[in-house]
């Protein structure tokens, strides 16, 4: 008996029990695209955050103010905490650490802009001109915070492309004065298009000069430093000379440094973590279609004993009875994985259209993995009714007994 009559043979028992077939495949196939989509969203998850991180181009220390014992983990929300990072440590940073190119300090808050009739609450991002380059700002029309001294700040604004548009409609912002608060602020700015970048909602953002929004807030520290440091430079190195110059003037280490690189493979790994460990919990859905397919050839074994007497009498071995149910089950569990690997390619290519900023893709090791897993389970779980076929009476299998 060939590999062929095997196929055929085993074609021919899943066709004439097209009902018990066909929840097979459906239990076989949901376990598959539970897999196959998962996997997905976890490694579109991985490139989405390495994106995010990508935007700021050369490498990055963030310096927060408060001590965080817990290393590689993004610092507490911006703005929510008592700080005490100065614009003098930003500017000591900078000219003091070879290392450091530019040093970006940013403040944090939130206030109302109006114009005319039009307001709206919006966030408040306190920054420099070197901060437009390090975080790839686009702007649509007139410029981003001109350059100079950052404790030093003029009244204009820079607004993000919703802000814009909800202010002044289809008119031209450029020029016009704005409040913000109690401020009166020049526009001299519109950003294009970016959407949320690192947490931070840009289109719905407005951009001022850093000492400008510390005078507004009424503070005398900023909710962090960055520090973009030259291609060639270490940033772990880059980050203990931080540390030993803010430790010289605070007194203590109030504040916690972690470079771009970390903060990446800290996410990566914790969204890796999950995404295998729901997928795990998927493929148990395929340990479940593998006692269904155990259970179909238990009773397609009790339903064939004449059948299975009839190849005994005829010749066939124990070795090729077990390999005609063997190849029954590996085949009904492999349509299922083929049609569970369709469908969800399918789900996920659907998942982009609407999700287009995730990019799901479905690794090759979780395709490979996913198929072999779904023919192992076929095979794990159809060795008992083929050994209990293999095993039967030929003269009592002919009897129905």
């Amino acid at each position: 008996m060939t590999l062929v009559d095997l196929l055929q043979f085993a074609g021919n028992a899943l066709l004439q029990n097209r009902r018990r077939s066909a929840l097979s495949l459906v239990g076989v196939s949901i376990g598959v695209v539970a897999v196959v989509s998962l996997t997905a969203i976890g490694e579109g998850g991985i490139r989405f955050v390495a994106d995010q991180f990508s935007s700021l181009g050369a490498s990055v220390v963030i310096i927060a103010p408060g001590r965080n014992e817990t290393t590689g983990g993004i610092p507490r929300g911006i703005g929510g905490i008592p700080n005490d990072l100065t614009l003098r440590d930003s500017i000591i940073l900078e000219r003091r650490i070879q290392s450091v190119r530019h040093s970006v300090p940013i403040s944090v808050s939130t206030d109302t802009i109006s114009f005319g009739q039009r307001s709206r609450n919006v966030p408040i991002i306190g920054a420099t001109s070197d901060f437009q380059r390090l975080q790839k700002l686009e702007v649509a029309s007139g410029q981003f915070l001109p350059e100079g001294e950052a404790d030093r700040g003029d009244s204009v604004v820079v607004l993000g492309h919703t802000v814009a548009k909800e202010l002044f409609a289809a008119g031209n912002p450029l020029g016009m004065t704005v409040r913000i608060g109690g401020w009166r602020m020049r526009v001299i700015g519109v950003l294009a298009m970016r959407g949320t970048q690192l947490g931070m909602q840009v289109d719905e953002s407005v951009f001022i000069a850093v000492a400008t929004s510390m005078r507004m807030a009424n503070r005398s520290s900023v909710s962090r430093i960055m520090l973009e440091l030259y291609p060639k430079a270490d940033p772990d190195r880059a980050i203990e000379q931080v540390k030993k110059l803010l430790i010289e003037r605070h007194d203590e280490e109030d504040f916690t440094c972690i470079s771009q690189d970390a903060v990446l493979e800290s996410l990566s790994s914790i969204i890796r973590t999950i995404a295998l460990a729901i997928v795990g919990i998927a493929a148990i859905s395929l340990a479940v279609a593998g006692i269904g397919i155990m259970n179909v050839m238990l009773v397609s074994v009790s339903e064939r004993s004449a059948e299975v007497g009839l190849l005994k009498a005829i010749g066939a071995t124990r070795r090729q009875i077990l390999g005609v149910f063997l190849v029954e089950a590996a085949t009904l569990s492999m349509l299922g994985g083929l049609l569970g690997l369709a469908a969800g390619t399918g789900l996920v290519l659907l998942g982009n259209q609407l999700y287009p900023a995730v990019d799901a893709a479905t690794p090759i090791w979780a395709i490979v993995a996913v198929m072999i897993l779904s023919l192992g389970t076929g095979v794990g779980f159809g060795v008992l009714p083929a050994w209990r076929a293999a095993n039967l009476d030929p003269v009592a299998a002919l009897q129905g007994h």
